[in-house]
């Protein structure tokens, strides 16, 4: 199906509230929904996990087990665990400007197949190994290579060619990857002090974490892990899917993110996360989050 034909399909209404687009296949199902018109407290559940991505508009996601009440903006994740559920608000929905988001349901099988190859992958795992997943909700600024996963998927689950499951399968493990390693990360960080969840890479993202603002001293980072140049490298692509430098990065981006939402000057929010070109980081700013530094701040 090509795009003008997925659109056709998007056109054709049944409801004005999340009108959905399903498209299934092994393992998991991508749905595009659709919301004409502004609306409240409309209930999203599902029995696997659930992917989420925002393509245009907003949502506010309300899932009361965990008291979390957040805006839900374009280049954003949302995870939802199996059979948890979540509320959401459409404040700026219309007809001229419908609210997008898109939708991977992903089997338990799949996560866990995946989460497995990880751990066999890798020798600096706690008990259990790394990559496991933990049932809980994960809302997070997704890169580049993420946007550009994603809109790869819509292709191959909307079109019909004989590849089709081969290739939705390739892509599946990738997104499923993505998510273990954002969520691996985060929990160690949240749980350095814990000795089930320390590792030797730990202690070199919390050094990264508390001297963001500083050129990224590889030799530093070796020593605290107590690894070789190449075996730091290694290890740590594998388990966070990006280099110290892009990872590094990706934290003084979403700190001048959050600096810019809350009225901060540009010139000075470049220079407080350790940019040293306002020309750079603006462009590494647009990459990543889809607007310029200076529309976040309206």
């Amino acid at each position: 199906m090509h795009t003008s034909q997925l659109n056709k399909k998007r056109q054709q209404l049944d409801v004005l509230i999340e009108n959905k687009v399903t498209f299934a296949a092994d393992n998991s199902e991508l749905s595009i929904y659709d919301t004409y018109q502004s609306a409240q407290k409309v209930a999203l559940h599902s029995n696997e996990l659930l992917f989420c991505a925002m393509l245009s508009g907003k949502k506010v996601m309300h899932v009361e087990s965990s008291q979390y009440h957040k805006a839900f903006l374009p280049h954003e994740s949302f995870v939802l665990a199996p059979e948890q559920g979540v509320l959401i608000d459409f404040p700026q929905a219309s007809m001229h400007a419908p609210t997008t988001c898109l939708a991977i349901e992903i089997s338990k099988d799949k996560i866990n197949t995946v989460a497995s190859a990880l751990n066999m992958q890798q020798n600096f795992a706690c008990d259990g190994g790394l990559f496991e997943y933990v049932p809980q909700l994960v809302h997070s600024q997704h890169n580049s290579q993420t946007q550009q996963l994603l809109e790869r998927m819509v292709h191959l689950f909307s079109e019909q060619g004989a590849q089709r499951h081969y290739l939705i399968d390739l892509s599946l493990n990738e997104l499923v990857t993505r998510l273990l390693q954002q969520q691996s990360r985060d929990l160690l960080l949240a749980n350095s002090d814990k000795p089930r969840l320390k590792t030797k890479i730990s202690d070199a993202l919390l050094y990264i974490e508390e001297h963001l603002n500083e050129t990224l001293d590889i030799n530093t980072l070796c020593k605290i892990a107590c690894m070789s140049r190449s075996k730091f490298y290694q290890q740590f692509k594998l388990a966070f899917g990006t280099t110290p430098a892009l990872w590094q990065q990706q934290l003084r981006l979403k700190k001048a993110r959050n600096q810019l939402l809350q009225g901060h000057a540009i010139s000075q929010v470049c220079f407080d996360v350790g940019f040293n070109s306002a020309s750079h980081f603006s462009r590494v700013f647009k990459q990543t989050f889809g607007i310029a530094p200076k529309e976040c701040r309206h």
